[in-house]
C-alpha cells in the first residue's frame, strides 16, 4: 500500500481549493479521525483527548452517526468539530457525481457541518468546485497521515510518522474505526504525551 506520510508540496499545488494545512504561529496542531463514529475506538480517542484538555475534528460516516448518535453527541458535547465524510464512504474517483452529491447531503441531515472530508482523499476537481459553490463546503485534506489504516505497519512507525513529520499548523490524520483500532490504541496517548511535553497544544478547525 502506497502513501505519503507527509503531503508533497506539489500534491497541494494541484488542489489549491482544497485546506492542506492550518495558519499557526505558536506551537498547534490539528488532530482529525476518520471513519466514526464507533463504540470502542472513538470512545477511547474521547477519553485520551480528554486527558489533555485536546480538541480534535472528526470526519464523519452519516450512516455510523445514524447508528451511534449518542457517540456522536458525546464529541459535539466535549467542545470538538465534526465535519462530513459521506453517508456511505464513497470513493468520489469511483462514484457518479450526481450519487456522491446525494451521498453527502444524506450525510449531512445528521451531520451539520461546512466541513467535509473525501474518503481516501479521492476527489475530481469538478467535485471539489461543486462542493465549494453549491455546498458552501470547506474540502480538508491534511499535511501528516499516520497511517494507522495499514495492516502492514505497527503501532511504533504511525507513532514515528507522526513525531517525524507534524510541524505546527499541520493537519494530522487518524482513524477512529475497527481497522485501526490496534494501530490507533498504541500511538495517539503517546501523540498527545509527547506534543504536550513539547509545549504544544491540540485545536479543532475552526474555518
Amino acid at each position: 500500500m502506497f502513501y505519503f506520510v507527509k503531503t508533497p508540496w506539489w500534491i497541494k499545488k494541484l488542489y489549491p481549493a482544497c485546506i492542506w494545512d492550518m495558519q499557526a504561529d505558536e506551537k498547534v496542531l490539528y488532530l482529525t479521525f476518520d471513519d466514526g463514529p464507533h463504540p470502542r475506538a472513538t470512545s477511547f480517542v474521547l477519553n485520551e483527548l480528554e486527558k489533555y484538555n485536546a480538541k480534535a475534528t472528526f470526519f464523519c460516516v452519516g450512516k455510523n452517526v445514524t447508528q451511534h448518535n449518542d457517540i456522536y453527541r458525546r464529541i459535539l458535547n466535549q467542545g470538538h468539530r465534526a465535519g462530513n465524510h459521506t453517508f456511505n464512504h464513497l470513493n468520489g474517483w469511483k462514484a457518479n457525481d450526481m450519487a456522491y452529491f446525494k451521498d453527502i447531503a444524506e450525510a449531512g441531515k445528521n451531520i451539520d457541518s461546512a466541513l467535509f472530508r473525501p474518503p481516501y482523499g479521492k476527489i475530481s476537481k469538478f467535485q471539489l468546485k461543486y462542493l465549494r459553490d453549491s455546498f458552501k463546503m470547506k474540502v480538508v485534506m491534511w499535511s501528516v497521515l499516520s497511517g494507522d489504516f495499514d495492516a502492514t505497519v505497527s503501532g511504533e512507525s504511525c507513532l514515528k510518522n507522526v513525531i517525524v513529520s507534524a510541524k505546527p499548523g499541520s493537519i494530522i490524520v487518524f482513524h477512529d474505526s475497527a481497522k485501526a483500532w490496534s494501530n490507533l490504541a498504541y500511538a495517539l496517548p503517546k501523540v498527545l504525551a509527547h506534543f504536550t511535553e513539547k509545549g504544544y497544544r491540540f485545536e479543532k478547525i475552526n474555518l
